[in-house]
């Protein structure tokens, strides 16, 4: 049972006794421009579908035929207008789970996540998140992993990257992700804690370490601590997506 109390949520561990035995899970995979890797990004996802899971994706108008391709390896394509938010929003709107998981395209499940998956349905949690590695093999990648999942663990706030879950109850009660640019992740976390600490499973996903190589690991660290940083300070996301483009455009120059 979710009930709206002032700003916040009271979340109580009675929507247990309303769910069926086994949870239904909804994956949403925001998309854009990802043609070339989106048939692998599926067929990861291919043992959910035949567990009876929901796959949805959902693309953000790209040129390149992602949403083409996406049909046939999911349950649903659907077009939204561009953004990370909107167009997970747009995903949860016709999900039929119990469940929401919002899964970045880079991003891979760990074989034993239904299990795990499985632990939060019979808990008194209201969302939770995945421990985070990169794919790459450089050991400063390693660490990376490490400190992004220890400040996970201290602050309880998770990032996309971290393949965050929330029971729909919950995420439809706060109205889902704010249609904001940037740090969307951030900010909805910070409303989901004042429901509950996130569910932690430590199985990590696995996510590309390709930004990191490309756009330099250290440079990319820094990025995102400034950002988020400034994000904390009270500068708006419409700011730091600015801020955040033009950085990636000077890291490309040659």
């Amino acid at each position: 049972m979710v009930k709206v109390i002032g700003a916040g949520l009271e979340f109580s561990s009675r929507v247990q006794e309303q769910e069926r035995d086994s949870l239904l899970l909804s994956v949403v995979v925001p998309v854009w421009q990802e043609s070339a890797a989106i048939v692998d990004t599926l067929q990861a996802l291919a043992p959910l579908r035949v567990a009876g899971h929901q796959v949805i994706v959902v693309d953000g108008g790209s040129t390149d035929g992602t949403a083409q391709r996406a049909e046939g390896f999911c349950d649903r394509v659907v077009v939204s207008e561009p953004g990370r938010a909107l167009q997970m929003n747009a995903g949860a709107r016709v999900a039929t789970g119990d469940v929401l998981l919002f899964l970045h395209a880079d991003t891979r499940l760990p074989g034993a996540a239904l299990k795990a998956l499985e632990r939060f349905g019979d808990s008194g949690k209201a969302w939770g998140r995945f421990n985070v590695r990169l794919s790459g093999r450089r050991p400063l990648f390693r660490v990376i992993a490490w400190l992004m999942n220890q400040r996970s663990r201290l602050t309880g706030i998770a990032t996309g990257d971290q393949a965050l879950f929330v029971r729909r109850p919950v995420f439809e009660a706060l109205r889902g992700f704010s249609p904001i640019p940037l740090m969307e992740d951030v900010e909805l976390s910070s409303r989901l804690r004042l429901v509950s600490r996130p569910f932690c499973i430590s199985d990590p996903v696995v996510t590309d370490s390709r930004r990191w190589e490309q756009q330099g690991a250290w440079r990319t660290i820094v990025l995102m601590w400034r950002l988020r940083w400034r994000y904390w300070r009270g500068e708006s996301p419409d700011s730091l997506a600015t801020a955040y483009r033009s950085d990636i455009r000077n890291a490309h120059k040659p």
